[in-house]
């Protein structure tokens, strides 16, 4: 029962569905997430916390990076976030990847980094 109280509430907040709209495109790294939602590192940290205490998301670290994906292992999880997503408009696609906020890519953020 824990579980799903868990699942609901994580998905019961607007950051964490635009978390979850942007991760059904693939994984992607904590600063990508950043950019996208324009928000700061501590408060998607947060959000990215809560959905993978729900087991919604799953982590893939190499080197410094972690990268965040949707968790789909589970099809109760599976199905219930594609159902979540596909009630979500496509205005707010558009608002995270048609308005010029764009997703960095890793290698562009090492060379910045490596400078």
């Amino acid at each position: 029962m824990q579980d799903l109280i868990k699942i609901f509430k994580a998905l019961s907040d607007e950051t964490r569905l635009r978390i979850l709209k942007l991760l059904q495109r693939g994984e992607l790294c904590v600063c990508e997430i950043i950019s996208a939602l324009n928000m700061i590192q501590p408060k998607v940290s947060f959000h990215l916390a809560i959905l993978r205490d729900a087991g919604l998301v799953k982590i893939r670290k190499k080197g410094k990076w972690i990268f965040y994906s949707l968790d789909d292992s589970a099809p109760f999880k599976r199905f219930l976030i594609l159902s979540v997503l596909e009630k979500l408009p496509n205005e707010e696609r558009k608002d995270l990847f048609n308005k010029g906020i764009p997703l960095l890519k890793i290698e562009e953020t090492k060379e910045v980094e490596e400078k």
